[in-house]
């Protein structure tokens, strides 16, 4: 069995990732309603919770600092805040355990009207998932970005996009797709040329 030289890897890599993607055309219905969802959250006073471990923490940071700084237009900020200070995770999970430390933030920060953006690949990150019951709990919208079958997090969230792929670094590239798409159509509809609602369906004459 002959072993594929560098170039064929990049290749495969990169024709699995575009194969990924162009996957996610048959969720453009559900990408544009999160958006939505998540828009609707800023235009009623609501704030932005995004929480994830490893690479998904620093998606949940990148949501956060593209709506509170900007994407690509010059507008007011957005709040929004991640849950993964350094100095707050270590603190819970030293005294407590890790898996309660983005919970335990929920139950400090997060209010009806809010909306948490949990991320896990697997969706079964158990810390995750204890967040998205806090904030069930407290009646806040949750919307998940999960992979593979969606894990428990596909049942627990109020709305989840489901990433069709199995390797986690796929997910992920297609997790900044729809994070990046979120930012345009949220930017977009709060402040510029797209409407917030849903227009309605075309009548036949």
């Amino acid at each position: 069995m002959s072993t594929p030289d560098a170039l064929t890897l990049i290749r495969q890599a990169l024709d699995e990732s575009a194969r990924v993607k162009l996957a996610l055309r048959e969720q453009a219905p559900d990408i544009l309603r999160t958006a939505r969802h998540l828009a609707e959250t800023f235009r009623t006073g609501g704030r932005l919770y995004a929480c994830g471990n490893g690479g998904s923490a620093c998606d949940a940071m990148h949501l956060v600092e593209e709506l509170v700084a900007r994407y690509k237009r010059e507008r007011p900020g957005l709040p929004a805040q991640h849950l993964v200070d350094g100095a707050t995770l270590t603190c819970w999970s030293n005294d407590y355990d890790f898996a309660g430390a983005f919970a335990r933030q929920v139950e400090a920060l997060a209010r009806p009207g809010d909306v948490l953006v949990a991320i896990s690949t697997s969706g079964n990150s158990p810390n995750v998932l204890r967040a998205v019951e806090s904030a069930n709990e407290r009646g806040v919208l949750t919307v998940g970005l999960s992979g593979r079958d969606g894990g428990r997090l596909r049942a627990l969230c109020g709305e989840c996009l489901v990433v069709p792929a199995e390797a986690t670094e796929r997910i992920q590239e297609a997790h900044i797709a729809i994070i990046h798409l979120w930012c345009e159509l949220i930017e977009r509809m709060l402040f510029f040329d797209l409407s917030l609602h849903t227009p309605p369906p075309a009548v036949d004459a």
